[in-house]
């Protein structure tokens, strides 16, 4: 299949609400979607008593809290750059003034770089996700108060 029809079908995807395609031309398909497929994790706890597994239960809530101010969300599911290119400044630190189309990072899906832009003017507060690291689909980059 030419990369050019994938290309195509990736913009596609990115302006539309679809969450899924999949293309067959003969023996060759591609598959593009939206979100990563689910992985199921178990993990088995060694037997104990029950007063011992209260005793290990934290106090608070278990749900994390939300950061307050504007979330910038991952628009697709992909990896997570800081700066244009290895060893480079970041676009963006804690404290950095942003404004409405000025880049903040970069995420790379199927080789291609795609410039995630402020979406608020503002600073930013926190970065939630560390260099090169795996981004999901909605998932919160940063928070601009």
């Amino acid at each position: 299949m030419d990369i050019r029809k994938i290309k195509k079908l990736i913009e596609l995807i990115e302006e539309s609400d679809i969450a899924e395609i999949e293309i067959h031309e003969g023996e060759e398909s591609v598959r593009l979607s939206r979100y990563s497929a689910n992985q199921h994790v178990v993990s088995h706890l060694p037997a104990q008593p029950h007063a011992q597994l209260q005793a290990h239960i934290p106090a608070g809530p278990l749900v994390p809290e939300e950061p307050q101010g504007h979330m910038v969300r991952s628009p697709m599911v992909g990896t997570f750059y800081r700066s244009p290119t290895p060893g480079a400044k970041s676009f963006v630190e804690i404290g950095t003034s942003v404004k409405v189309g000025d880049t903040l990072c970069i995420i790379e899906a199927m080789k291609i770089l795609n410039p995630i832009n402020a979406d608020k003017e503002g600073v930013i507060a926190k970065v939630l996700v560390d260099n090169a690291q795996p981004v999901e689909y909605n998932q919160p980059l940063f928070v601009i108060e």
